[in-house]
């Protein structure tokens, strides 16, 4: 067996397997290890992918040639289009996903990806040489060598789970923690310290009284997750249900609280605000008399169900009294409790944009490992730190994602620049150039990008191409054709819009709200004609076409203001200035830009505590 790489991929979770992946697709010899194969890509916590702002990075891996979205697609059981009410800037996919599908499906592709290998062990230290790393070592005393290495350890660093006073090491329910990683970074001038995460109760669906459940349904629709142009969803689709929690509940939780590793100190860690605990909730918010839970199937062939919205840490015996209590689970019957699980994580501001270490070469971090939650936001990472894995083994330029042209950017740029102070999880708010990174144009906005990188192949720009000139085709169409009022009048009166005063072009009338290209071309047989010329992916086209129409001038505006702050991208400052000697910083200023030393000026204006002041102190030093 040949033991020497030119990439290493530590664990494969969502970061791992992505990584790996796409590094191997690259071209680079890769090896995953993993400490059990029967698990790639093993949903930790709930049995779904995407949902706000998430949808969108799971559809810009997918247009950067990842697998996330391939994945999804083929083992849904449900999928949704989320905040459907509200603008396009914000529609984000979600699925629900047959868990154990899911791990197949991944381990499919791993196993039949050119240049990819699998070793089923546990990597126990790294090897570093002149403050590069050469490879690893692992538990079974065995030596890989490699000109890159990338680590996605998920929870698993110095893992510790907590079910009430009960600790138990590991960093998954059944499986063991890793140690000795934390300890040699920490020795070769690592930051480090402890996040905590948690997950809900297991339910047998046998045992819920489903008659006193809210039923809700998934869409049933052209949307899906990747754009290469799939069949129908493989999977029979299935419901997730509601019901809410209540006062008894509530109580039951309350006296249970003493126990509870978040409130007795057994837990010192920072745990993820946007995705609280039950017994934090039902303190944080004590007015509240209710709150909602979602029950998630969690395949087609088993009876297992998530229970989302009841993450606990509280002892087992609390937990089952509690859910007794809400009338659909009165003879509940579970599978395990749910947990909360402390692990070590490394301060990000220690990374560059293309998250590799800044204290050892061709080292990259993707993941949890970051101070992250959420398989969306470890996949992004890790399909970068593959891709620069990949690049730094051969020499390549680096590839980075700027904040205006991917929700995978604003992650990075924010873990990087910013660091984190809880679990990072990305929101729609995030990002300053919403309307530019919808979840429909994730492909025009990056796969020619990775087509030039060498990771999307020809297949992908093949489509792209075609859905741009389709696109530019409709756009065009209503651009040129003209309607008279006495024609369309009594059509735009039927659908409750004012009537023309004199012609005008069909594309000003698909802007008003009340008009969409489908039920107007039901009206305009020339344009509905032209539709029909569409010929594949009709509905993801005309949807796209509509988007660009309808929102056309706050796309244009978002954009200028996005190019302004380019120019400040463009100014790069990266090891230009000894911070500490500028004297007319603030204090606050020479410390952070000494720590961070950021690559620009642009980067450096997003700093917490550096104020438009000390931004232009640093332009007049350069002579701006």
């Amino acid at each position: 067996m040949n033991f020497n790489y030119d990439v290493l991929v530590v664990g494969a979770g969502h970061a791992g397997c992505e990584a790996a992946t796409a590094a191997a697709n690259m071209g680079s010899k890769t090896l995953l290890i993993t400490m059990d194969m029967n698990k790639i890509a093993q949903m930790s916590c709930n049995p779904a992918v995407g949902g706000i702002a998430k949808g969108q990075i799971v559809r810009e891996i997918d247009a950067l040639g990842g697998q996330m979205g391939i994945v999804s697609d083929m083992t849904a059981i449900q999928f949704r289009m989320l905040n459907r009410s509200k603008g396009p800037a914000v529609w984000s996919p979600r699925v629900q996903s047959d868990r154990a599908q899911f791990i197949i499906k991944w381990r499919e592709i791993v196993e039949n990806t050119d240049n990819l290998f699998i070793w089923q062990d546990t990597v126990t230290s790294l090897i570093i040489k002149d403050k590069t790393v050469a490879g690893v070592k692992t538990s079974l005393g065995v030596e890989f060598l490699a000109k890159s290495v990338v680590l996605t350890n998920g929870t698993f660093l110095n893992g510790l789970m907590h079910i009430g006073k009960t600790q138990i090491e590991g960093g998954r329910v059944s499986e063991p923690s890793s140690s000795g990683i934390t300890e040699q970074l920490k020795e070769l001038g690592f930051t480090t310290d402890r996040m905590k995460t948690g997950t809900p109760v297991r339910i047998d669906g046998r045992s819920v009284d489903f008659s006193l459940m809210e039923e809700q349904k998934g869409d049933d629709d052209f949307h899906k997750f990747s754009y290469l142009d799939f069949k129908p969803r493989p999977l029979e689709q299935l419901s997730c249900w509601i019901c809410y929690t209540n006062e008894e509940v509530h109580k039951t939780l309350s006296d249970g609280l003493e126990d509870s590793p978040l409130y007795n100190g057994q837990i010192k860690s920072i745990g993820p605000r946007y995705c609280p605990s039950i017994e934090t909730k039902i303190v944080t918010f004590a007015d509240k008399t209710a709150h909602q839970l979602f029950l998630e199937p969690e395949g087609v062939n088993t009876q297992e169900y998530y229970l989302n919205g009841f993450s606990s840490s509280l002892p087992l015996h609390t937990q089952i009294e509690a859910l007794q209590k809400v009338p659909a689970f009165r003879n509940i019957h579970i599978y395990r409790p749910g947990y909360a699980i402390e692990y070590d994580f490394f301060d990000p501001t220690q990374l560059y944009h293309t998250l590799e270490t800044k204290i050892v070469s061709n080292l990259f971090f993707a993941g949890q490992i970051n101070g992250t939650t959420g398989y969306e936001e470890a996949g992004g990472q890790g399909l970068i730190a593959g891709i620069n894995a990949h690049l730094k083994a051969h020499g390549g330029n680096e590839f980075t994602i700027k904040r205006d042209e991917a929700y995978i950017g604003v992650l990075i740029d924010d873990l990087v620049t910013k660091g984190v102070d809880e679990p990072y999880r990305m929101f729609t708010s995030r990002a300053e150039y919403r309307i530019l990174l919808r979840q429909d144009d994730a492909d025009m906005r990056l796969t020619e990008k990775a087509y030039n990188t060498g990771l999307a192949k020809q297949e992908r720009i093949d489509l792209l191409n075609e859905k741009k000139k389709e696109i530019d085709r409709i756009i065009g169409f209503t651009s040129n054709y003209s309607l008279k009022p006495e024609y369309i009048n009594p059509v735009l009166e039927s659908f409750g819009t004012s009537p023309l005063k004199q012609k005008a072009k069909l594309k000003d009338i698909i802007t008003r709200p009340q008009i969409d290209i489908k039920n107007i071309a039901e009206h305009i047989p020339a344009f509905k004609e032209e539709l029909e010329k569409t010929p594949n992916r009709k509905e993801e086209i005309i949807e796209a076409a509509e988007i660009r129409i309808k929102y056309d001038g706050y796309i244009k505006r978002e954009q200028l203001i996005a190019d302004k702050i380019t120019r400040l991208e463009n100014i790069r400052i990266k090891d230009k200035f000894d911070y500490n000697s500028i004297l007319s910083l603030s204090t606050e200023a020479r410390q952070k830009l000494e720590k961070i030393n950021p690559e620009t000026i642009a980067q450096a204006s997003r700093i917490p505590g550096i104020s438009p002041n000390d931004i232009s102190v640093l332009l007049v030093l350069l002579g701006r």
